[in-house]
Formats: structure tokens, C-alpha cells, sequence
């Protein structure tokens, strides 16, 4: 940078001395330089990401970041899966209140600095019944995709008398058959349209078609009937399950010898299922449409495939699905069409069925695309790894396929079609769920470490399972760990897991005479202690958690066995002797044992004869405790006759 300034204070004449000198003390002429040709590049298209991309590429995924989508921010980034539902639906509402501000006072909103203009900084034209329009005005709503101005500006045109071709028609009803005359979400909305498509799948609804409705209208109006009116409309009514009457319109074009295309029929190949109840009629069916596309010279496409393999995996006959999925991929490698994900994932759903023989079909398929990347292709493209995880886990329990589909996942771009967050979350709980259980506890804790909490926070099912892997192999010392992170992860308030917290640590006694392990005394004691208060706090919230005897009796082994956690154990029995009455059930004898032996240690004789008297008062074994009391402590006169008065003078004589 200096040179290059050092150089531009030269003048003209002696620059290119100056270079061709070397020195800048001896002058020469230079020579004069020869003729070069300078090739201009083609301009290649880059989309507005491109740039980010190329410098994501070079850094990878950071797995102790959180996702993009959340702000960088401690007290902002998401330690739950309702937080991180919360925290990109609470993004997206900030974005429609800006563009709510930005249409509500549009008049500071009209100048333009940027040039070119950006549109979607300028608000959006409003039309009313008095606005002037011109079918130019309609032409350009639709190829904007704007449904209700244009639907508007269609019926004020009509109003006024405008004529309006069947070219614009046609475009209007392509428009209005895609939403069914329904204002779509916006494009940028991509969490929001994520969790409707769930929960709309949820729900499973049926028709939604809107008969009667403005797309019949258009298709009425539009003279002579073409290929594209039909194929807009059947298409519309097959997407919104108006199948019968989808189904009725493709048999009358096939009587008035007009020619559909492709899509049209894999829309109706797709509805199949719905059209006829048995395994053979659907079969049948998709034969006779496949027929009439020979007859009509259609070539199959990628769409066809997958149509027919989603209504294959409807065939409740699980044997004829499968055959009839092994002749028609043989059929459509000879036509030349190449499978997607999607495809890979219809396979999976036909062979691997829950009450079905194993098949170990995804062998095959990932020997064919192991190393592969792909591209969108297909809608159902996105199902593929949630899928092939879960035969993994549930039809194989096989670690080393999940191991292949994992690097399948991460090989190039193959990530982004993981799908929405939904389907990314049910890919890593199968995931993490076969892995602990097959995995040693160490390898385990290695990719839990990796994958948690900001890829993925583990559901209060796959933590049991965890715990459960942790309980088998003994290890203790993972358990601080993971009792913070449900802690982080608001598992507090589930009861089972809070048992088995306790009980993998009452059970698995820390050997102190370990290096690795003479501290986890004190720590059991500090997530046991933890506990008890998170249970005390959750009596003034809504998710309630009650305590049992069980678990005090856990809670009060563990402090016992913290050498610094008397007091507190202390504390913790005299709750359980106060509220005895409405705690259900009792703590473990040995609990009391331990607690008694802890009074002993530290020279407490009343807490130790409370002790007694509580097992006195539940029926439980005094013997073996009065023995230790009796020896354990040189007893006053009046804790002699405290205990006198619990076991009686006849055992004291023994």
C-alpha cells in the first residue's frame, strides 16, 4: 500500500522510467510493451447468498455456536426446543410488525435511495373498489404472485366491463388453483410456514378445496377449453383433495382427445389412494394411467417415480408393495430417470415397515449414494435422513449404518436437505438414542458433546435413555454433567427423570480411594442438594413436582454421604419428619441408616434419636439403629430415657 502511494506522487512522464529502471537511480528506455488481449469473462449468475456461502465454506459448522437464526447473545440464545420454537417465531413477528409499520405509514416510507430500487422497502400498492386499473395492472399482481390484489383487480376489471384475454385468464387461474384463492404466508416467514406445515400434518385434513369458488369461474370462462385450463384446474383440485371431481375432469379431456402433460397426471397418480380402497385397484389404476401416458407419447419424469412410489406405500399387502416397487424402478432406470432423495425415502417406507419381515434395503441404498451430493429436487427430498435414521435405530439398531447415513449428511451440501427444524430434531433424537446404546459411555458422552445443546437439546425421552446407558456402565461421574444440563434444558419438573438421577447415584457409590473420583461425593451432594430446592421452587409454578418418600430418602443419602453437607442433610430430615403425614411413602432404611451413622460422626445425639423415632413412628427396623445410638454416643440422662422410652428397657439390658 505505501509503494502503490509512493508511486501515484510521480509524475507521468517519469513513472514508467522509474519501473524500468528498478532503482530509480538509473534511467532507460524501456522498451515499448507488447500488444496484449484481454478476454472478458462471461458474467455468471450469483444469487444474494453466494458471497456468504463461499465464506461459510471456509470455516464449517461450529458446533459451540449456536444456529445463525438466533441472536449472539447469552441471555438470547435457546436452551430448550420450546425456546427455540419461541425465539425464531418471536424473529419472524418482529419482521411483520416492521413490514406493518411499513404499509400502515407508507408515507415515510416513499423515497428511494437505492438505485436500483429495492421493492420490498417501498410499500406495496393498495388497491380499492375506486382505484384505476388496466389489465397490465393484473398482468403484473400475478407475476408478482400478489393473490388478493390481483383477484381484486380481475373483479374490477370485470365490473368496469375491461376485457380481459385468455392468456390472462389462464395465468390468473394458474394462480388461484396453487393456493386454492388463499393469501399464502410471505416467502421470508420460514420458521412460521415450518411449524404450520407440522402441525397441519398433524391434524390430517381432508378436502379443502374450494368449490364453486373463483378458479372454476376462470376455468368456465375460459373458450375453447386448452391442455394448460385443464391441467391449471385438475392439478388445484388434486393438491387440495377434491380427488373425484380431479379425477372426472382427466377422463373428459381424455374424451375431447386433449393432451395433458406430465405433472397433470403424476397429480392424479399422486391421489391414487384416495380414489380407490384396495391394494389390487390401486395398482390397477396407476396402470391404466401409465397406459394412457405410453399412448399419449408423455415421458415420465422424476415426479412420475415418486408419485407411483407414494401410493405403493399405501398397499396395506406389504408383499405386493414391494414387488410392485421392484418393477417399477427397473422400468423408469431404462427411461433414464435418475432417483432423488425422495425416492430413496419411499423405499425406505415400503420395505421397512414396523410389522413387516426386516429388510435391510438401506444397505443397498447408501452403497449407491454413499459419497454423493444432492440437490432439491423433489418436496418429499427432505424426509430422507429423518427416515433413514429412524430404520436405522428402530428397524436395525445397526451403529454402523447410522454412522454411513451421518457422513451422508455432512458430505458437501447434503445438510440443507435435512429439512425444517422439526424433522432435523426427530434425525438427531434417533441418532443420539442408538448411539447410547450401542456406543461405549465415553464415546457417547464425546458426540453428546458435540451435538448438545446447539445442534440439538435432547427430549426427556432420549435423556432417560441416556441415563439409562449411564446407570448400565456405572458411570457416576457423567452425572453432574448431565444434571446440569436438564437443569438448562427445564427437565426439572419430570418426576421420573429426577428418580433415576437419584437413584443412578445412591446405587453407584463414588470408590474414593481414585484420584478421578474423590470428588464426586460433594458433587452428588450439590445436585442432590440442587434438587431439593428446584423441587421446593416448582411448588409456586403451574408444572408441580411433589416429593416422595423415596426421593428424600436419596436426597438425604447423597448429603450424607458429602462430607461438608450435614447441616443441610439435617435440614432435609427435619422436613421429612415435619411433613410426614403428607409425603407419600417413607425413605429407605438404609437412608436412615446412613443419616444415623453421619449423627454418630458428627456427635449430634438428638438428631440421631429423631431419627429413631421417626422409624418407630413408620413401622420400620429400630433394632440395628438403637444398637448404634447406644454405642455410638456416651448418652445423657436424658437421651437414655428418650431412648428408653422408643425401644423399651428390655433391649438396653441386652
Amino acid at each position: 500500500m505505501y509503494l502503490t502511494r509512493q508511486l501515484r506522487l510521480l509524475p507521468s512522464s517519469s513513472l514508467a522510467r522509474h519501473i524500468a529502471s528498478g532503482n530509480g537511480t538509473h534511467y532507460t528506455t524501456a522498451a515499448p510493451p507488447a500488444a496484449e488481449h484481454i478476454e472478458i469473462p462471461k458474467r455468471i449468475e450469483r444469487s444474494p447468498t453466494d458471497l456468504l456461502q463461499a465464506l461459510a465454506s471456509t470455516v464449517g459448522r461450529d458446533s459451540t455456536a449456536p444456529h445463525y437464526k438466533y441472536h449472539d447473545d447469552p441471555f438470547l440464545i435457546p436452551t430448550s426446543n420450546v425456546a427455540k420454537r419461541t425465539y425464531t417465531l418471536s424473529k419472524e413477528a418482529g419482521r411483520k410488525a416492521a413490514n406493518w409499520i411499513k404499509e400502515e405509514h407508507r408515507e415515510l416510507f416513499m423515497h428511494q435511495e437505492a438505485q436500483p430500487p429495492i421493492e420490498k422497502f417501498a410499500p406495496s400498492m393498495v388497491y380499492t373498489e375506486e382505484s384505476e386499473v388496466d389489465t397490465s395492472s393484473l398482468q403484473q399482481l400475478i407475476a408478482q404472485g400478489e393473490l388478493a390484489d390481483a383477484v381484486l383487480v380481475y373483479n374490477l376489471l370485470e365490473n368496469k366491463g375491461i376485457e380481459v384475454n385468455d392468456a390472462l385468464k389462464q395465468s390468473l387461474l394458474e394462480l388461484v388453483c396453487f393456493y386454492n384463492n388463499q393469501e399464502p404466508l410471505p416467502e421470508e416467514y420460514i420458521e412460521e410456514r415450518w411449524f404450520l406445515q407440522n402441525s397441519r400434518r398433524r391434524e390430517r385434513h381432508g378436502k379443502t378445496w374450494k368449490d364453486g369458488d373463483l378458479a372454476e369461474k376462470l376455468y368456465a370462462a375460459i373458450e375453447p377449453k386448452t391442455p394448460q385450463s385443464y391441467a391449471a384446474l385438475i392439478r388445484g383440485m388434486a393438491k387440495y383433495l377434491q380427488c373425484e371431481r380431479a379425477y372426472a375432469l382427466l377422463q373428459e379431456a381424455n374424451e375431447r382427445q386433449i393432451q395433458l402433460d406430465t405433472n397433470t397426471y403424476n397429480a392424479i397418480i399422486q391421489i391414487v389412494s384416495l380414489l380407490k380402497d384396495t391394494a389390487d385397484q390401486r395398482w390397477q389404476l396407476c396402470t391404466v394411467l401409465l397406459n394412457q401416458m405410453a399412448e399419449q407419447q408423455l415421458h415420465p419424469n422424476l415426479g412420475t417415480l415418486n408419485a407411483l412410489l407414494e401410493c405403493i406405500s399405501t398397499f396395506g399387502n406389504f408383499k405386493l408393495a414391494r414387488s410392485s416397487a421392484l418393477k417399477v424402478l427397473p422400468e423408469f432406470k431404462q427411461l433414464g430417470v435418475t432417483p432423488s432423495l425422495g425416492t430413496y425415502y419411499y423405499l425406505l417406507i415400503i420395505f421397512c415397515r414396523e410389522r413387516a419381515p426386516v429388510s435391510h434395503v438401506i444397505v443397498d441404498i447408501l452403497n449407491d449414494i454413499g459419497g454423493k451430493q444432492f440437490k432439491v429436487e423433489h418436496p418429499k427430498d427432505t424426509y430422507f435422513f429423518a427416515t433413514a435414521m429412524d430404520v436405522c435405530r428402530n428397524h436395525l439398531n445397526d451403529k454402523a449404518l447410522a454412522k454411513k447415513v451421518d457422513e451422508l449428511l455432512h458430505t458437501g451440501n447434503n445438510y440443507d436437505l435435512i429439512g425444517d427444524s422439526f424433522k432435523e430434531s426427530i434425525y438427531y433424537r434417533n441418532y443420539l438414542a442408538l448411539l447410547c446404546q450401542t456406543q461405549s459411555i465415553e464415546d457417547f458422552m464425546q458426540t453428546y458433546d458435540v451435538l448438545v445443546p446447539n445442534i440439538y437439546i435432547p427430549e426427556p425421552g432420549i435423556m432417560e435413555e441416556i441415563l439409562r446407558a449411564i446407570e448400565i456402565n456405572g458411570a457416576v461421574e457423567h452425572v453432574p454433567r448431565i444434571w446440569s444440563d436438564m437443569v438448562i434444558f427445564d427437565h426439572t419438573h419430570r418426576e421420573s427423570l429426577l428418580l433415576y438421577v437419584l437413584r443412578i447415584m445412591v446405587n453407584n457409590r463414588p470408590n474414593a480411594e481414585l484420584p478421578a473420583q474423590q470428588q464426586l461425593p460433594e458433587q452428588c451432594a450439590k445436585v442432590a442438594l440442587d434438587m431439593y430446592n428446584k423441587i421446593e421452587e416448582s411448588a409456586k409454578r403451574a408444572r408441580k413436582v411433589s416429593f416422595t418418600g423415596q426421593m428424600l430418602g436419596d436426597i438425604l443419602t447423597l448429603l450424607v454421604r458429602g462430607d461438608s453437607s450435614f447441616d443441610k442433610a439435617s435440614e432435609v430430615f427435619a422436613y421429612i419428619d415435619k411433613q410426614q403425614h403428607r409425603i407419600p411413602g417413607t425413605p429407605a432404611e438404609s437412608a436412615l441408616s446412613e443419616y444415623v451413622e453421619a449423627t454418630v460422626l458428627n456427635k449430634a445425639p438428638s438428631q440421631a434419636l429423631m431419627a429413631l423415632q421417626y422409624a418407630v413412628e413408620n413401622n420400620m427396623e429400630t433394632i440395628a439403629l438403637a444398637k448404634r445410638i447406644n454405642e455410638g454416643f456416651t448418652l445423657s440422662e436424658v437421651h437414655l430415657a428418650k431412648l428408653k422410652s422408643l425401644v423399651g428397657e428390655s433391649f438396653l439390658d441386652k
